[in-house]
């Protein structure tokens, strides 16, 4: 059969699946890809499933199966299984001290005329007072939720 991505277990990977499967403690996402590359395993020992077979017998679709038998041959056993980190890094627009401005912003009383801060007065204030030329209200509700 000519398959692109060709999937050969070693005992032990092989061990390491059926303990996966059987323990049925982690994601369903993780049984699901293990019981994907125990059927795919074409050495000796495995059963050598085809697409269709996987497809039908684990209800996904053939880019799933492909997906799984890609990650298992670029990058191995846990790329196959696990979710790949996001490769985007953050740039966070308000350093510790703008945060720490921000914070004793929100304690304070709110201006005359508002019962409470809302996001936007928060933002509307702070950018007035400095600290920083602009910044969503997005940001202002990320700062106090992490600061709870």
């Amino acid at each position: 059969m000519n398959r692109k991505y060709v999937v050969k277990l070693t005992e032990e990977e092989r061990l390491q699946l059926q303990k996966i499967i059987s323990a049925g403690t982690t994601s369903a996402r993780k049984i699901r890809r293990a019981q994907i590359l125990l059927k795919s395993d074409s050495s000796p020992e495995g059963p050598n499933w085809n697409y269709q077979a996987i497809c039908a017998a684990f209800d996904v679709s053939a880019v799933t199966v492909t997906a799984v038998r890609k990650a298992y041959c670029q990058g191995g056993l846990e790329a196959a299984l696990n979710r790949k980190k996001p490769e985007r890094e953050y740039l966070h627009c308000l350093d510790g001290e703008a945060e720490a401005h921000l914070i004793a912003l929100a304690c304070s009383q709110p201006p005359a005329g508002h019962a409470r801060w809302t996001l936007r007065l928060l933002r509307d204030r702070f950018v007035e007072a400095g600290y920083v030329e602009q910044v969503s209200h997005e940001t202002i509700r990320q700062v106090l939720k992490k600061t709870n």
